[in-house]
């Protein structure tokens, strides 16, 4: 009997020693892999609301008749655009947004001082040598000068940085935000001068809901 009672105790000894063992690996959490920061999907954006109707019939003169909004991505970037249709055609207005792509590895601010880097004022300052020795190699004349297309245009008091590219039929307004690139052309038969301001009073109002 003695016997029988030993042997009970120590089952029971091991069972006490197993189970809060047991206890902890069940409460111990799983390990879960978070996702990396440029992995989390940013949120659409909804070009068409960063402008209103009233705003574009404002400063084009034209009422808007029709919004067309779009989102997509080109390479490492995701680029949100609105073609606001005016009821004179030739008075509407184009929007585009674009932001780095969720796990890209190149930023909006890296193309912009690709594509205009080299026409800051510190580096544009040999412009015109650069251009005039140009035209002595390739034997240029006026008429391919004229067909050349101009650099972009530095303009101030928007933005970080801004430039406008074009020529004297139409063109678009590139503004730098931080990590965000915006570009707006508006149509109609003003002059580069007009269509630059009004370019900005429109880029203004995005810039700030953004």
């Amino acid at each position: 009997m003695r016997l029988v009672v030993c042997f009970a105790i120590l089952l029971l000894t091991f069972g006490g020693c197993k189970r809060p063992t047991s206890s902890r690996s069940m409460l111990q959490p799983k390990p879960s892999a978070s996702p990396a920061r440029n992995d989390i999907a940013a949120p659409k954006i909804d070009a068409c609301a960063l402008l209103t109707k009233e705003e574009i019939q404002a400063v084009q003169g034209s009422a808007v008749t029709d919004t067309k909004s779009s989102e997509n991505e080109q390479g490492a970037f995701r680029v949100a655009q609105c073609y606001f249709a005016a009821a004179q055609s030739d008075k509407s207005v184009s929007l585009s947004v674009t932001l780095a792509k969720a796990g890209g590895k190149n930023s909006p601010r890296d193309y912009w001082n690709e594509t205009f880097g080299r026409y800051r004022e510190s580096e544009r300052e040999n412009e015109p040598d650069k251009k005039e020795k140009e035209a002595d190699r390739a034997g240029g004349t006026r008429e391919r000068e004229e067909k050349e297309a101009a650099p972009p245009t530095r303009i101030e008091g928007i933005g970080e940085e801004a430039f406008w590219s074009g020529n004297r039929f139409g063109g678009a307004l590139y503004v730098l935000k931080k990590e965000t690139m915006v570009r707006v052309s508006v149509g109609g038969p003003d002059n580069q001068e007009t269509k630059i301001n009004k370019s900005k009073a429109l880029t203004e109002k995005v810039l700030n809901r953004l």
